[in-house]
């Protein structure tokens, strides 16, 4: 990426800051979460100047010592006024007053680069920054950080979800690049249901996970670990290989008679656990007959079975 494509302001006095090697931005890091401080530490890597970081908590500024070291922790405004790329790593229901506040004030620069890490929003909530001429760009990594050196080594196996205007999108894809990702746009209306998708995917997994692991726990496993950890590896592995034809047990048998028995065990189950198992299995049984997987009768007799636990069959 060539810096001379992105104008950037001068500095107070009419210096223009020259990056730090041709090609390379001066960037800004605004949060040093999880998700902030490892994606500030890929740019440095890609050879970036990380001229910035804002950084609250002790967690945070230990995260960007570790991370990010030898990088100033500066106040907002600082870091935007230095730097030629912003990446805003904050929460999403405080991107949007975020950005507006610090457009109130005059602080987005004419040419600069400005980016967040948020799934649920493409570039409109960055208007009032665009306004003043800085150039949107949503840059989110469909990927789960630890906030560690490590998730650094993830990054080859991970998705950005992207929306930036046509013009400039290509900037975007190639800021994925440099980070060891994959780019896969986005449409700025279909930011929402991309990120439910992946929240579904990745949040309710752990939801079942530990769900899972407290069953065990409670019949006296020591290491749930170990008999969940294969087992699901596998299942995702077979299911994003092979989608819903790598379905096994008994929804998927038609076994009503073993579904029954799984409902009765859980009458006694914490509320959580025997809803989950209740719903997730008849939409299982229903798409299950959708793709004739199962006939008819079969699909009646899990919904049957499931309804007699008490709980509601029908998701």
């Amino acid at each position: 990426m060539n810096a001379s494509e992105h104008p950037v302001s001068p500095r107070p006095g009419g210096a223009r800051r020259k990056p730090a090697k041709p090609g390379r931005l001066g960037v800004g890091v605004i949060g040093a979460g999880r998700v902030g401080a490892v994606l500030g530490a890929a740019l440095r890597a890609a050879e970036h100047a990380v001229v910035g970081v804002s950084a609250v908590s002790e967690a945070s500024r230990e995260r960007a010592e570790n991370l990010l070291p030898g990088v100033p922790v500066l106040e907002i405004p600082e870091i935007i006024e230095r730097a030629e790329l912003v990446l805003l790593a904050v929460p999403d229901d405080a991107l949007p007053d975020l950005v507006s506040g610090l457009a109130a004030v005059g602080a987005w620069q004419p040419g600069q680069l400005v980016a967040h890490t948020s799934g649920r929003f493409g570039t409109g909530v960055l208007e009032p920054a665009r306004k003043l001429g800085a150039i949107p760009l949503a840059l989110h990594p469909a990927m789960t950080f630890t906030g560690m050196s490590l998730d650094l080594t993830r990054l080859p196996d991970c998705t950005f979800g992207v929306t930036a205007p046509s013009a400039v999108l290509p900037v975007a894809q190639a800021l994925v690049v440099e980070m060891g990702a994959e780019p896969v746009v986005i449409a700025e209306e279909d930011r929402i249901l991309y990120h439910a998708a992946l929240a579904h995917a990745s949040n309710h997994l752990v939801t079942i996970a530990a769900q899972s692991t407290q069953l065990l726990s409670a019949i006296g496993v020591e290491q749930p670990d170990r008999l969940l950890g294969p087992l699901m590896r596998a299942s995702l592995e077979n299911a994003l290989a092979a989608g819903e034809g790598a379905l096994t047990g008994p929804v998927a048998r038609g076994d009503a008679g073993t579904v029954a028995a799984h409902a009765a065990a859980l009458a006694d189950a914490p509320g959580d656990i025997r809803a989950a198992y209740t719903r997730l299995a008849a939409v299982t049984a229903r798409r299950a007959l959708e793709r004739g997987v199962l006939t008819a009768d079969q699909a009646t007799a899990i919904t049957d079975a499931l309804s007699a636990s008490g709980e509601e069959g029908n998701a």
